[in-house]
């Protein structure tokens, strides 16, 4: 295919990127209109200003995240940083960790903590997962009707699976959180997010400290041990990765856990599908996934070299943003993309990402979702929401979609 390069527009008619859904469970429209045209768009942040090329189809997004030519760097000059930090200030943040790094540095990172998060030590895990969210749900039972879903399981279940995990006091759960809610937010100021990182990073830097005095087993304590056998520890670089493992292992299956159900509520012939048949497990999960491709400016790069996408030629140094929900929803791909089917095939997607940073933690996110399913609609078979889906405050001002609040009865 010839390369092109696509008229220049005025920055103010450059599309605004993010873009706003006009229905909870959909991709924003404007991706289905991009999709149409089979080739990447320019669009402008509305956080910095800066322009990136915005790619929808699944194909190019592939091709994208699975080219050495990309690069993951946010400090580069126009990567398409997406959340509450300033772009000029963020090259000067000491020690980035796994989604910021390249290889070879994202290699080495990557291989000291993928032993964790593999099939079979998530299956070890199982058991404690199943007795959390049994516990969640006791919580949400005894806070009787019109509890909230978020507050009592959605939140709380990843959030102690990870603690636990890493070895981090769940008590620190609020502190946590309330960071992590400063920093993902598109109503936060710079200077909020900024402070939410940096008191996110001493915390761990704190706990670090700590645990080198008496090194437990438990995931930062396998890493101290074995990075100071080899002559690598390096306090703040762990820090860097535990603060990132943090946000990630709770915030992304914490929002896929209440927009999960609700979708399934909002969806009672699939729901009873399931109910019918608990082998349909694993196909509903990936097809919730698909459905919603929460991280969807995970996948932002910088392009190194020059390089074709969908017949436009993409110059080195240009921002891009892979985006993984419009992607999942590319009708080529998967027909009647916005149909929730839970008998799909549907493990293409690209909720996990694509490449060599498809997301660490898959394993342990699909057994999370399972387990929370499960037992959800087994234990609480009369679950029904508590006001109309339409009503409730979805995170359509969040970096990671999800809903804030799910009142729920039964």
């Amino acid at each position: 295919m010839t390369q092109s390069q696509a008229p220049e527009l005025p920055v103010d008619q450059i599309p605004a990127f993010p873009m706003e859904r006009t229905c909870p469970f959909h991709p924003p429209a404007a991706y289905s209109e991009i999709q149409d045209g089979d080739a990447p768009v320019k669009v402008r942040l509305t956080r910095s200003g800066r322009i990136a090329w915005l790619i929808t189809s699944h194909d190019q997004v592939r091709q994208v995240l699975a080219h050495p030519g990309v690069s993951s760097d946010r400090t580069a000059p126009n990567f398409p940083l997406a959340v509450n930090l300033d772009p000029e200030e963020i090259k000067n943040m000491p020690k980035p960790a796994l989604i910021g790094l390249d290889p070879p540095e994202h290699s080495v990172q990557r291989r000291q903590v993928i032993t964790e998060f593999t099939v079979r030590r998530t299956k070890d895990l199982r058991p404690r997962i199943q007795q959390i969210v049994d516990d969640a749900i006791d919580d949400l039972l005894a806070a009787g009707k019109g509890a909230d879903l978020v507050e009592h399981v959605s939140l709380p279940v990843p959030s102690m699976v990870i603690c636990e995990l890493l070895g981090v006091p769940y008590a620190d759960h609020d502190y946590f959180q309330e960071r992590t809610r400063a920093l993902l937010s598109r109503d936060s100021t710079i200077e909020q997010g900024r402070r939410a990182l940096n008191e996110l990073g001493d915390y761990f830097v704190e706990l670090l400290t700590a645990k080198e005095k008496n090194t437990p087993d438990d995931m930062l304590g396998r890493l101290i041990t074995a990075g100071r056998a080899d002559g690598t520890y390096d306090r703040d670089e762990l820090a860097a990765l535990a603060r990132l493992l943090l946000i990630a292992g709770h915030e992304t299956t914490a929002n896929m856990i209440s927009l999960g159900t609700v979708a399934l509520l909002e969806n009672p012939e699939q729901l009873a599908k399931l109910k019918a048949d608990s082998g349909l497990l694993p196909t509903t999960v990936e097809e919730l996934l698909r459905v919603f491709a929460i991280a969807d400016v995970a996948t932002s790069r910088t392009a190194l070299v020059d390089m074709e996408v969908g017949g436009v030629l993409i110059k080195a140094g240009d921002g891009i943003i892979a985006s993984g929900l419009a992607a999942s929803h590319d009708p080529g791909v998967f027909p009647e993309p916005h149909a929730i089917d839970v008998t799909r095939s549907a493990r293409a997607h690209v909720a996990f990402g694509y490449g060599v940073h498809q997301c660490l933690g898959q394993n342990l996110a699909r057994a999370e979702l399972e387990i929370a399913y499960e037992t959800l609609f087994r234990r609480v078979p009369g679950l029904t929401l508590a006001v109309p889906a339409e009503n409730l405050p979805y995170k359509n001002d969040a970096f990671i979609y999800g809903i804030h609040e799910v009142p729920v009865t039964w």
